[in-house]
């Protein structure tokens, strides 16, 4: 296996090359997509799909169109996010969002051609297969990023502004809007290395308990994080009356609850049983994260 970093400088390289080799498209467009897919960032998601992968006999190579596409959904829902009609947010990482480069108008289509270019990248390496592995990854990925995955908790997000907080409805945001591509992630990776049912399970599991600790740090990050250091205005979520963990159980209680689920992730790894070392590095640098 390889690093994190190298599994990240993999896609770096690869983001890019990959959405233009799909076709021609008008200028504007392919520039305001290119924006934000090259500003850079953590590339959590696809370093995922690629080492879960990679842990179960897969290779990288199979691997990086399904997660470049991932990480086009990423980039699309971040776009779309900041428009003002949903979070209103003027800066990210640490560069103006798309819609103050690009207008409303750009970033809404540079956010639908994301999606799409990741569909199609997908549907175009499963359909080189010559079994149903890139089929059944492609399933994976769209079903997550879907309305009752990613979408669902977005929608549940803005619907849930100005009102009381409830753990039921905290936890279904939080599993949806941010655990379900980490999810996604994992589940996918297995797939496409032909892992068994059992094992693809404790990966999704894994990704579940991951994503919402996840979410609770980054609720955490929006009060005591260090705006410099995250490219983006902090105190948000509190001036739009988000429902956040933060809001509905306090700074401590919420570092505690997010220690715990990185607990629950690990237990996942452990009967996993395989080499998952960079899952396991990442769970343990996720409380001490500052971006």
């Amino acid at each position: 296996m390889k690093s994190f970093e190298e599994y990240r400088d993999l896609v770096n390289r690869n983001l890019s090359p990959l959405l233009r080799s799909l076709g021609p498209m008008p200028g504007e467009l392919e520039e305001a997509m290119c924006y934000s897919l090259e500003a850079g960032g953590k590339r959590l998601r696809p370093v995922l799909l690629l080492a879960s992968c990679e842990m179960a006999g897969g290779t990288a190579e199979d691997a990086l169109p399904f997660a470049c596409a991932l990480e086009m959904i990423h980039t699309y829902s971040l776009i779309h996010d900041d428009l003002p009609a949903l979070d209103n947010d003027d800066l990210r990482r640490g560069r103006p969002t798309n819609h103050m480069v690009y207008g409303e108008a750009g970033a809404i289509l540079a956010g639908d051609g994301l999606l799409n270019c990741a569909a199609e990248l997908m549907a175009r390496s499963a359909a080189e297969r010559e079994d149903a592995l890139g089929a059944r990854a492609m399933y994976c990925v769209l079903r997550h990023a879907g309305v009752s995955g990613m979408i669902g908790g977005q929608s549940a997000d803005v619907s849930s502004e100005e009102q009381e907080p409830t753990e039921e409805t905290l936890t279904y945001i939080h599993s949806h809007k941010t655990a379900d591509l980490i999810e996604a992630a994992v589940e996918a990776g297995l797939i496409l290395a032909g892992a068994a049912p059992e094992a693809i399970e404790d990966g999704r599991r894994f990704g579940y308990h991951f994503g919402l600790a996840f979410q609770m740090t980054d609720d955490l990050l929006d009060v005591i994080g260090d705006p410099k250091k995250m490219g983006k205005r902090t105190g948000l979520d509190a001036e739009h009356q988000k429902m956040t963990w933060v809001a509905f159980r306090g700074v401590e209680e919420t570092r505690l609850d997010a220690a715990k689920q990185i607990r629950l992730a690990k237990e996942a790894l452990d009967r996993l049983g395989l080499d998952s070392r960079i899952h396991r590095q990442l769970a343990d640098s996720l409380l001490d994260r500052n971006n």
